[in-house]
């Protein structure tokens, strides 16, 4: 009996990875028709001497190559911006990204994500190439979640709303300071595997809607929500209220971020400014066809937000 299980799984697993190989021959076959379109088929190129199933992995075409570090924005089951930017643009991608990463754990972890986009560097550099860009996604995990609530102030309280002080603490100088640090060490990163300064991409989000979605639902063990407990705890109730604060803390996190490129040292660093790629319309709840929960987009709102990126990386 345990023979004939044995065997079962077995060819199970055979008979998936042949449907894993199937669909990523018609998604290879898709990808480089994109990437004939839009860099009229320049091919990776492939180190000399490399071995013969190195070529030919090697030898798919791309319009270029990235490597990235980051949150789920770029981490997300069945789709994230990373994955589209792979798809549907044609470029070769190299991500230390985990989900659920604070831009703090990024900074000074060590043997963390700085450690692996190092790895990232050396395997694009193994190829040698190039990357065309760094893309850095985080900060949203360093606001969102247990402790959301200590950023709002009572709503039944004379000083109801954003607690200003514990928000610019956060924003202005915690995650500010964690950005500087990251970028900082992406920039040695970079001067070390590529020999120059490469572009960093970092982007702010867009207005996401409190209204107690998490991943699939939330339920059980998976994550989320994120947002809706902390408005909760503080005794906001009106959705329409709290996603209009939303807004106005996503904004302080953007102009945060656009302040930092402003500096003379990040010039070489572009912010991709998301706001209003996604609704946050509540009428009719159309926002969550663009919004799959508190956080994250749906496949749709994925391709729109991946749109600006591409956008962005063609421009260099």
């Amino acid at each position: 009996m345990a023979r004939k299980q044995k065997a079962k799984s077995a060819s199970s697993g055979a008979s998936i990875a042949q449907e894993v190989i199937a669909r990523r021959k018609l998604a290879l076959a898709r990808r480089a028709k994109i990437v004939a379109a839009r860099s009229k088929g320049r091919r990776l190129a492939v180190p000399a001497g490399a071995a013969k199933g190195a070529q030919t992995f090697a030898a798919v075409q791309a319009v270029g190559h990235l490597v990235a570090a980051g949150d789920s924005w770029f981490d997300y089951p069945f789709h994230d911006v990373l994955t589209l930017l792979d798809d549907d643009y044609g470029y070769h991608i190299e991500s230390s990204a985990h989900a659920g990463d604070a831009i703090e754990a990024m900074a000074y972890n060590r043997g963390g994500q700085l450690e692996k986009l190092a790895r990232c560097f050396e395997k694009v550099s193994a190829l040698g190439a190039i990357p065309k860009a760094v893309l850095l996604s985080g900060g949203g995990d360093d606001i969102a979640g247990d402790e959301f609530g200590m950023l709002l102030n009572n709503a039944n309280s004379k000083i109801a709303g954003w607690n200003d002080e514990v928000v610019d603490g956060v924003i202005n100088q915690r995650i500010a300071a964690a950005y500087r640090s990251v970028l900082d060490a992406i920039a040695v990163l970079s001067q070390h595997y590529a020999g120059n300064t490469l572009p960093i991409l970092i982007h702010g989000y867009d207005y996401a809607v409190p209204d107690g979605r998490g991943l699939l639902g939330g339920w059980g063990p998976l994550p989320g929500p994120w947002l809706q407990p902390g408005f909760a705890e503080k005794q906001f109730a009106e959705l329409s209220q709290n996603t209009a604060m939303v807004e106005d803390i996503i904004d302080r996190f953007n102009a945060m971020l656009q302040t930092l490129t402003g500096k003379p040292e990040y010039q070489h660093v572009r912010y991709v400014d998301l706001r209003g790629t996604l609704s946050n319309s509540l009428r009719g709840d159309s926002y969550k066809i663009w919004w799959a929960n508190e956080l994250h987009p749906e496949k749709k709102g994925f391709d729109a937000v991946t749109a600006r990126f591409a956008k962005v990386l063609d421009g260099l």
